[in-house]
């Protein structure tokens, strides 16, 4: 069962699985694909086509503009914004007022896992790797390799992290998880699990 709170707005074009809970203020738009037992939190925005995963969070007050993409497990988190207009102009240069034809939207993509922290902008196009974290607050300019952990104004990365979200400790070139015990080998700007 879908529940909507009262003030909640989800349009009938939009597609809401299973389980998934729309709270006070939230806006679904149209085309919008909402996989099943995610929360959309109150005063998100979820714009026209854009595309959720299974158990994803949508915290109070993002804004997550079409085309976004999100896998499955990502998390949003409060205020964050997902922009998607290259070159943002109210007007054409003959001073007449942009139509949606005028432009062309572009997305910001989130893998499988990925958590992205409170108040950050994510600059579309970019896509966010798997099971990457984004701290609050950071701006991302450029795509983020999975399981990297960025901060910053533009973001840059400042260690890896694993599925559980803990930062990796290195030692003798091998990348391991505190809380899971997950070995990963870096090569250049990547990581990969070992043993996977």
């Amino acid at each position: 069962m879908v529940f909507v709170a009262p003030g909640a707005e989800v349009s009938p074009a939009a597609s809401v699985g299973e389980g998934t809970k729309v709270w006070h203020l939230a806006q679904v738009r149209e085309e919008a694909r909402i996989g099943s037992d995610c929360i959309i939190g109150r005063g998100a925005y979820i714009g026209t086509g854009v595309v959720m995963g299974d158990h994803c969070k949508v915290q109070n007050a993002a804004l997550v503009y079409e085309p976004a993409r999100l896998g499955h497990g990502v998390f949003v988190g409060p205020a964050v914004v997902f922009t998607n207009d290259t070159y943002p102009r109210a007007v054409n240069p003959d001073g007449s007022l942009k139509s949606a034809s005028d432009w062309e939207p572009v997305g910001v993509t989130v893998d499988d896992g990925a958590s992205i922290g409170a108040r950050a902008v994510c600059v579309a196009p970019v896509r966010i790797g798997r099971w990457a974290t984004v701290a609050a607050g950071a701006v991302v300019t450029k795509d983020v390799p999975d399981y990297a952990l960025v901060a910053g104004v533009p973001a840059r990365r400042v260690g890896w992290v694993g599925p559980a979200g803990v930062p990796l400790t290195e030692a003798d070139g091998v990348w391991t998880c505190p809380a899971t015990g997950r070995r990963f080998e870096q090569d250049g700007e990547t990581l990969r699990e070992l043993d996977a």
